[in-house]
């Protein structure tokens, strides 16, 4: 039976739409079973409409607290009776509480060579410290943002005229590739969380996860 995949986003939902493509054409032999998003009127919702997946939104200021929306949250995916929930571009910080929930089956991408540039303004921060390359991280979600085991990496060159907007298109190319690869890791019971640690085919994976150059 296809896995199910909840996917949460709070943007126009350019990673979500490989997720649904990757879908669509059978590389991940997993279902999309809802959308849920923390900003209304976005277009990464109508991508899922487009598609024929549910959708979901989620507002903070419906809720008197973070840990009341998040509980909404997974009592919804808990509902769905999902196997997974993919962050992609989702911009609020999960409570403690909701990562413990979900332990081992929260994949998160974050721009930047992890452990390098957790949080926001990933680029600046790149071009401030004159890197020559930058990138993009996969990993499992835990209490810490942007903290928790990484699974794959992808690297992009940083030129000396580029600006934000170059780095972002190249690092944007490569999420829209490993993402829904490490994705059918998972759903293909590759992929693993043990002891806080990525495991793929039961071999332990290097604290930088895979490089893709």
């Amino acid at each position: 039976m296809a896995k199910k995949i909840v996917v949460l986003i709070s943007g126009q939902g350019l990673t979500l739409q490989s997720l649904i493509d990757a879908c669509h054409s059978d590389q991940i032999d997993g279902q999309i079973c809802s959308v849920i998003s923390n900003k209304a009127d976005v277009l990464g919702i109508e991508r899922a409409k487009q598609a024929n997946i549910p959708t979901q939104v989620f507002l903070r200021n419906h809720y008197n607290t973070n840990l009341e929306m998040d509980m909404a949250i997974a009592d919804y995916i808990n509902n769905c009776n999902a196997d997974l929930i993919v962050l992609a571009g989702y911009m609020k910080i999960l409570t403690p509480e909701f990562t413990r929930m979900f332990k081992g089956k929260i994949l998160n991408i974050h721009p930047s060579l992890l452990p390098k540039y957790p949080g926001l303004n990933t680029y600046q921060q790149a071009l401030n410290a004159g890197d020559k390359e930058h990138g993009t991280t996969v990993h499992f979600v835990n209490e810490e943002v942007d903290g928790g085991a990484i699974i794959l990496q992808a690297k992009v060159p940083i030129f000396d005229n580029d600006e934000i907007p170059d780095i972002e298109q190249r690092v944007k190319t490569q999420e829209q590739l490993i993402y829904p690869m490490v994705v059918k890791w998972f759903v293909d019971g590759r992929l693993s969380l043990i002891d806080d640690k990525a495991y793929l085919d039961g071999n332990l994976l290097p604290v930088n996860g895979y490089a893709m150059d």
